[in-house]
């Protein structure tokens, strides 16, 4: 069955030009021109990954990211302005997995999409109770099922994008020792996807943010500066 993609974004050209290259490629896909008339149906009817154009009117992509991670953890692709640096920061901040600047390649955007939905289907790959359990992470406090795509924080469900996900099972699975940025990129963006080291430095302040939620105190993810990050089990 093909994947699902939903489009948001108020310049009609990008959504019929990507349509029909995404529609091409096997795709099936939902378009809607603004956040708020796409909040409601990305909710109740998820596809199986979202493209937001971020500089909407009523309701923009930050806003609609915001929103939809209230209650969802589906995959999300950003489409920001042209060397736009605050736009892809926050966008990565506020937990997107990925993001492409405009004006961008078709075959671009594609081969994104395909490799974020690569990393979200790893995830949820069916498993036996044996093989789930002996591939669950457990380091002092925190709890990881790759199985389930679970997370808890001395026993307080995390709630963690596909990407967030990657790069906290790359650290936490040699605790103490330090992961460079590129390491962390090898895991987290696994399809010869180029990204740099913001986007890695971004998916941690957002991941640092999501378990101090649950946990005023934690600090188990240490940055190394000029080196890298290392989880300790505190």
């Amino acid at each position: 069955m093909s994947a699902t993609i939903a489009l948001v974004d108020d310049d009609r050209n990008i959504l019929t030009s990507v349509s029909i290259a995404l529609q091409a490629e096997g795709f099936t896909v939902r378009v809607y021109s603004d956040g708020a008339a796409a909040l409601k149906a990305l909710l109740d009817n998820p596809p199986d990954l979202a493209v937001f154009d971020i500089k909407m009117p009523r309701m923009d992509g930050m806003e609609l990211l915001r929103r939809v991670r209230e209650k969802s953890d589906l995959p999300v692709i950003f489409l920001t302005s042209k060397d736009d640096e605050i736009d892809e920061a926050l966008g990565l901040a506020m937990g997107a997995d990925d993001y492409i600047g405009k004006p961008f390649s078709q075959r671009l955007l594609i081969e994104r999409i395909r490799a974020v939905l690569r990393r979200a289907a790893s995830r949820r790959e069916p498993q036996t109770p044996e093989e789930a359990k002996a591939e669950a992470i457990v380091r002092g406090r925190l709890v990881m099922d790759p199985a389930r795509h679970r997370v808890t924080w001395g026993g307080r469900e995390v709630q963690l994008t596909v990407t967030e996900f990657l790069i906290l099972e790359a650290l936490a699975q040699r605790p103490g020792f330090v992961k460079s940025r590129d390491q962390l990129m090898d895991a987290a963006y696994q399809d010869d996807v180029y990204v740099d080291d913001r986007t890695i430095d971004s998916h941690i302040k957002r991941l640092r943010k999501k378990f101090r939620a649950v946990d005023g105190d934690f600090n188990g993810i240490e940055t190394l500066y000029g080196v890298g990050y290392r989880f300790s089990e505190e």
